[in-house]
């Protein structure tokens, strides 16, 4: 036991990101590719949309045979053709010609712009007349607009959402590379702990753990591995961890992570093959107990058995290292903050950082942060909450109506 208390700041902490490699790859085809975070830089084969097409059914035309085009003195143009949808026109158009388009046509070559067909009149069959000038451009994507063939338009460690994969599906790729999912063992501890279906006892609490950390294993796009509740018995446990250990990437133990006489998960996490003790403790608040490790390219965690610590610290400290062996490229997602006028004074202990639960209500003004109190067993304070309040380690707390900035949750 002599690891404890081995403190070390948040910041300590995720120096150690640099200890860890991302997932291997694998390949998916492009519809399973949601979600998924990209192991190779996508470059546009080609131009796109790769010719100048229209954005509004109208006419083609040389921009400046409608200048100075108005109502009372429209501009008259002859009529060269119309352009088939899907087919490449075989005229060219000339200063003083127009030819009938739709939506998403290919203009003829010498074209540069569209009119509107609400601002045309088709006098007859071979010439309309034009009540409003365009510009050289105007209701037209060019050639290489969207992208230009070479150009990187998606970026190694990007997570790919619906407009990604149909932008890889443009030019081409029917199947993307991809870092694999990392496997996220979740075991919870404790003799008080019991399964869900069960009606607790004096001194008994049902497993939440389990759920809330799959839950946030979930979200972060990976997947969770239930390994079930062990009791306060290092044999059992060691076992329980060994195997995790051997079917995941990353292991969590709720509870056990204190100095309690049967705290068991600092001696359990030492004897897993070639493990290494990061920290046994960490100076913020909630969350001050817990343990990290590694062995290998998988980080160990002994979270506190608090239920509102063990999320805060999967949110604030475990994420950055999971969106890491995910191949994340931006690990710290909670750096996207938003900001809020503080409703009352915050007190907060210097040496460490707190993290307080936060509701957001809107006012006239902008959005208002209340502090939302309560003890870390819980969980109401992070059912109410909207986000996180950070207070820097040397900060002696926050006064009324300072603007300050939350991490969602």
């Amino acid at each position: 036991m002599d690891h404890f208390f081995n403190v070390k700041t948040l910041d300590q902490v995720l120096e150690n990101l640099s200890r860890f490699e991302c997932m291997g790859t694998e390949i998916v085809s492009v519809i399973d590719s949601t979600s998924r975070i990209l192991a190779q830089d996508i470059t546009a084969s080609l131009d796109l949309p790769g010719f100048r097409r229209a954005t509004m059914d109208g006419y083609a035309v040389v921009a400046k045979s409608t200048f100075g085009a108005t109502e009372s003195n429209p501009s008259w143009l002859e009529i060269a053709g119309e352009v088939k949808m899907g087919q490449t026109p075989t005229f060219s158009l000339k200063p003083g010609f127009a030819a009938g388009i739709s939506t998403g046509g290919m203009l003829p070559v010498g074209a540069d712009s569209v009119v509107m067909i609400e601002h045309t009149e088709t006098i007859d069959e071979n010439s309309v007349e034009i009540y409003k000038s365009v510009a050289p451009l105007q209701h037209v994507i060019d050639a290489s607009e969207d992208f230009a063939k070479g150009e990187v338009v998606l970026q190694k460690g990007l997570e790919l959402r619906p407009p990604e994969a149909g932008l890889a599906a443009a030019l081409g790729y029917s199947k993307i590379k991809v870092y694999k999912r990392p496997q996220v063992g979740i075991i919870s501890t404790g003799d008080e702990i019991i399964d869900i279906s069960q009606i607790p006892g004096p001194g008994q609490i049902r497993d939440i753990n389990s759920y809330t950390m799959a839950g946030f294993v979930k979200e972060a796009k990976c997947i969770p591995r239930l390994y079930g509740i062990i009791k306060d018995d290092l044999a059992a446990l060691l076992t329980t961890c060994e195997k995790a250990f051997k079917e995941c990437d990353m292991v969590m133990i709720s509870g056990g992570s204190s100095v309690g006489i049967r705290d068991f998960t600092i001696d359990v996490l030492s004897k897993i093959e070639e493990s290494e003790i990061l920290a046994h403790g960490i100076s913020i608040s909630p969350g001050k107990p817990t343990i990290f490790a590694k062995s290998g390219n998988k980080p160990l965690w002994g979270l506190p058995g608090q239920v509102v610590s063990a999320m805060v610290v999967f949110k604030i400290v475990v994420l950055p290292f999971l969106n890491k062996l995910k191949g994340q490229s931006n690990v710290f997602e909670n750096k996207l903050k938003i900001p809020a006028r503080l409703s009352r004074n915050v007190a907060s202990t210097q040496g460490r950082q707190d993290f307080v639960r936060i509701r957001l209500t809107k006012q006239a003004d902008g959005l208002s942060a209340e502090p939302v109190l309560g003890k870390s067993g819980l969980i109401k304070t992070m059912v109410q909450a909207d986000g996180l309040l950070e207070i820097g380690e040397n900060v002696e707390g926050i006064e009324k109506d300072s603007i300050v900035n939350i991490i969602p949750l």
